[in-house]
């Protein structure tokens, strides 16, 4: 794949994450989310920069996949957090982040699965500091245990 079309889907996992995250506080639905982000987040400038292109149908297999699959996708993850952890218990950015990358670890094939850990533990380091990024190697390497082999 191009260095344009990888930056594209590194911009739709970035805004899949942020809309899984929407979609859970807000309660909205996965095809209202996938509109607003398509007219009014995309390929939009910001303080006069523009800025990178997402590959918008990518986002929306992200989005309507982990909607589809979510008792598979929280089963997965679930089967990989510490003994006593519940999904309810991690943080709704680190959840979101787990979610979308466990349902491309189990659904898409097209992508290896290094670059599927690498790009959501990227991630997790833009979200954070501590030790979340560790976590979200950890759980998405264990996913990809279960479901990739």
């Amino acid at each position: 794949m191009s260095a344009p079309g990888r930056q594209a889907r590194s911009v739709a996992r970035l805004a899949a994450v942020q809309a899984l995250y929407q979609m859970e506080v807000s309660s909205a639905g996965a095809e209202a989310v996938i509109r607003e982000f398509g007219e009014h987040r995309f390929d939009r400038d910001i303080e006069d920069m523009t800025l990178a292109g997402a590959d918008e149908a990518f986002f929306a297999d992200l989005v309507r996949g982990v909607v589809a699959h979510q008792g598979e996708v929280d089963t997965a993850v679930a089967r990989r957090l510490a003994q006593n952890w519940r999904l309810e218990r991690i943080d709704a950015t680190v959840r979101a982040i787990l979610r979308a990358g466990t349902y491309e670890l189990a659904h898409r094939s097209d992508v290896p699965t290094e670059v599927v850990i690498d790009e959501y533990v990227e991630l997790a380091k833009s979200f954070f500091e501590g030790a979340e990024p560790g976590f979200v190697n950890g759980a998405l390497d264990g996913v990809a245990q279960d479901v990739r082999r």
